[in-house]
């Protein structure tokens, strides 16, 4: 029992854990191995190794900086850098740089960064879309001194940017000038855009009217028309009736229509005069009253 104890005593003791977000890296009478260890146990011997075991997760490194603005104003930023150590790069981050990597190369690159590049920009700058463009050129300064000794710079962030009282106000006070004006050019397009929608409605409402008279006038131009051929086509039918009754009225037809009409006389009860030229049958009759 007693070797037992002893037995996981020692074994224990010449083991270490290193966690998801590490990696480990033996070191031997101050010599560091190039061989990377992975998450999990790695034996050692005490006595003469240690394991060294490095963070490899991202990591916020926040700082609080004063800048200096174009203008030689100071503005007070409170910023953010986020950044991860490549794995195969560990071995060459413990022998140039050490644990201490943050003070010793991050820190001092970024406050040499953000002082040159900030100086290059208007305090107001820092407050508008000109932000991101700072950023960027901050990241891209560390990324060219920090990336060759293995470390990765994932964004450069300027969260909070502080400027004096007096830069403020006036900042503020073209930001309501230019909001105010902003609303006005809005309600002027408002109001462009409603005389636009009447003069549009009126013009539609003009060429309906215009349409409507058309229709009208050719409504009456095709009853004219309609009206004339009907008084064309009656003449025409009449002067056709009147053509087949002179036709008809041959002096034959004359002469028997006469004499029936003097047959018709002479059974009537009344006196009558007859006047005749001695070649028609009847000429004219005059009725004697009783």
């Amino acid at each position: 029992m007693v070797l037992c104890f002893a037995f996981c005593s020692v074994f224990l003791t010449n083991c270490a854990t290193v966690m998801p977000d590490q990696v480990g890296v033996k070191r031997t009478f101050g010599k560091v191995e190039n061989n990377v260890r992975q998450p999990g146990l790695v034996g050692f011997n005490p006595f003469t190794t240690k394991v060294v075991r490095v963070p490899v997760r991202t990591m916020n490194l926040a700082i609080v900086e004063n800048l200096p603005s174009k203008e030689g104003l100071t503005i007070r930023s409170e910023s953010s850098i986020l950044y991860r150590i490549k794995s195969d790069a560990v071995p060459q981050i413990l022998l140039e740089t050490g644990m201490e990597y943050e003070e010793m190369l991050i820190l001092p690159v970024f406050r040499s960064a953000a002082s040159d590049i900030c100086s290059k920009y208007d305090a107001k700058d820092m407050h508008s879309s000109k932000r991101a463009e700072i950023e960027n050129e901050i990241k891209n300064r560390l990324i060219e001194v920090c990336a060759p000794k293995g470390f990765i710079i994932e964004a450069v962030l300027l969260k909070s940017i502080a400027l004096p009282d007096g830069l403020s106000r006036s900042i503020e006070a073209k930001l309501e000038a230019e909001q105010d004006a902003l609303r006005m050019q809005f309600v002027l397009d408002r109001q462009r855009q409603e005389a636009q929608r009447q003069i549009i409605d009126a013009e539609g409402a003009k060429e309906v009217a215009r349409i409507q008279a058309e229709g009208k006038k050719n409504a009456t131009i095709i009853d004219s028309e309609a009206n004339a051929r009907a008084m064309e086509i009656e003449a025409e039918g009449m002067k056709k009736a009147n053509e087949l009754i002179s036709e008809s009225l041959t002096p034959n037809m004359l002469k028997l229509k006469q004499i029936e009409a003097f047959q018709k006389l002479s059974t009537s009860p009344n006196a009558k005069t007859i006047v005749t030229d001695g070649k028609s049958p009847m000429v004219n009759v005059l009725e004697n009253p009783n």
